[in-house]
């Protein structure tokens, strides 16, 4: 089974979320379990500067506004899925990230750069680009790969099937209309019924009616999608596409996020050597962010783009809550200007108890995960979210709102499922501060009660959510499409 992977980033080359993440490991899951996987991706600089290996496929140009443009075949350091990469210095050689410039604005041209994404996914599907190689089955992820679906509609002799991962609804890829001239597909397509959305061009809705299947990287996103309240707009078209759209819950990279073998934190523990594994590191942490060196105080993490979705709000709100009962919090993101502005105010009434660090930086993220006793998620919509699942690897327990992903890996630790030996963390159900304090309560009181913390502690870290689930869940959904192209 020959398969194509195509997205925008892939770890740890370009991250700007999970995103990445899935794209650095799920191909190589799969890869594992005996599919003939390979990549497609944007020749970002950070991609191109790092390629081995790389001879040229073939060349095009002029195309979507570049003059030129190669197919080259590569590998990734540390990755053992070939590489297709798409030179376009034109479209892809600039500063900044992989959507947006260094002051957070879209470029400008994210149509065609990411068009051509799409483009060269349907040719490689037609075997026009490799005459070594042609995919039985395209696996777009996200709004970035939309189109690869709608340019394989358009065209009749395509025999492969194609498929599309929504990793989070709310970025869709919207463009002004008039530029769907600038596509080269059928103007049949921009219609109600294909990408137009009120009045634009939209990517990720091209994928949801062109693909021939859609999953969602949870199962209960995968039904909180087809709601008026989480689906952005486009509930309607995901319940016409009804049992077409399936969950499959995100992985983890288990090599990556090991509390037993990573380097990036101060001491390496297990499950038996967590608490003072964890001691260490919770010191060091506090240490490094001028919180009071405190070992009873409870530290919560946050590690989060700062955003009302993910509820940064929501927690400043509930604050008070969280210091009356002695605990500290440090958060580690960037996003909304506010709420980084909330932040720092907090911090800066705060001091000792309270410290921010507005940055990108994954090596801190281990740290967190490593030194904190509570990890927050807050979120008013979470598809999947991975950071719980980094978090119960390194025994912080997860504080989490009941949505997407989150309401399918964490156990609340209610009296019941405590009784039963399966709670592994904490959830609340409305999104608001209220909620959000009660459930800080709950956790602080389990805090102080040794052997119950203990409990949900081995509890939380006995969980597998390695890739090899999901990849053979992907593997069945793929033979049920093959028929079909």
């Amino acid at each position: 089974m020959k398969v194509l992977q195509l997205g925008a980033e892939i770890f740890p080359l370009v991250k700007t979320g999970g995103l990445a993440d899935v794209m650095g490991a799920l191909p190589q899951a799969l890869q594992a379990a005996g599919c003939d996987v390979r990549l497609l991706l944007p020749g970002l600089p950070a991609v191109l500067a790092v390629a081995e290996q790389a001879q040229t496929l073939c060349s095009f140009g002029p195309l979507f506004g570049a003059a030129r443009i190669r197919l080259l075949k590569a590998r990734l350091p540390g990755n053992p899925v070939p590489a297709y990469l798409i030179d376009a210095p034109y479209l892809y050689r600039r500063g900044g990230g992989p959507y947006q410039d260094e002051q957070g604005r879209a470029w400008p041209d994210n149509l065609q750069r990411f068009a051509l994404l799409g483009w060269m996914a349907a040719h490689l599907a037609a075997g026009e680009l490799d005459e070594d190689w042609t995919p039985d089955l395209v696996h777009g992820h996200d709004w970035h790969a939309g189109l690869a679906g709608a340019y394989m509609a358009a065209h009749p002799g395509t025999r492969a099937a194609s498929l599309i991962t929504i990793h989070n609804l709310a970025f869709q890829g919207l463009c002004p209309a008039a530029d769907f001239e600038l596509l080269g597909l059928p103007r049949a397509f921009m219609q109600p019924r294909g990408m137009e959305f009120h009045g634009q061009l939209s990517f990720l809705k091209a994928g949801l009616v062109y693909a021939q299947r859609i999953t969602a990287v949870s199962p209960t996103y995968a039904r909180e999608i087809a709601t008026q309240e989480f689906g952005c707009g486009l509930d309607g078209v995901i319940r016409q596409r009804g049992s077409e759209v399936t969950g499959i819950l995100n992985g983890v990279d288990e090599q990556v996020w090991s509390p037993q073998t990573d380097t990036l934190i101060h001491s390496r523990y297990d499950s038996d050597s967590a608490p003072s594994g964890k001691a260490a590191c919770k010191l060091a942490l506090q240490r490094e962010m001028g919180l009071a060196e405190q070992a009873e105080a409870p530290l919560f993490g946050m590690v989060s783009r700062l955003s009302a979705q993910k509820g940064v709000d929501l927690l400043l709100a509930a604050l008070p809550a969280l210091l009356a009962g002695g605990g500290q919090l440090f958060v580690q993101g960037s996003g909304e200007a506010q709420l980084e502005a909330g932040l720092h105010a907090a911090a800066a009434a705060h001091p000792g108890r309270v410290a921010v660090r507005t940055v990108y930086d994954e090596a801190l993220a281990h740290r967190v995960m490593a030194g904190a006793d509570v990890v927050l998620l807050p979120s008013r919509f979470e598809p999947c979210g991975l950071t719980q699942l980094y978090a119960m690897r390194y025994g912080a327990l997860p504080l989490v709102r009941r949505v997407g992903g989150l309401a399918d890996t964490v156990v609340d630790a209610s009296a019941l499922a405590i009784q039963q030996e399966r709670a592994t963390g904490f959830r609340f159900e409305e999104a608001s501060p209220p909620a959000l304090s009660f459930a800080l309560q709950r956790c602080l009181s389990a805090y102080r009660q040794p052997g119950l913390w203990r409990q949900l502690q081995r509890q939380a870290m006995a969980q597998r959510f390695g890739w090899e689930q999901a990849a053979q869940q992907y593997l069945r959904l793929y033979r049920e499409l093959l028929p079909m192209a």
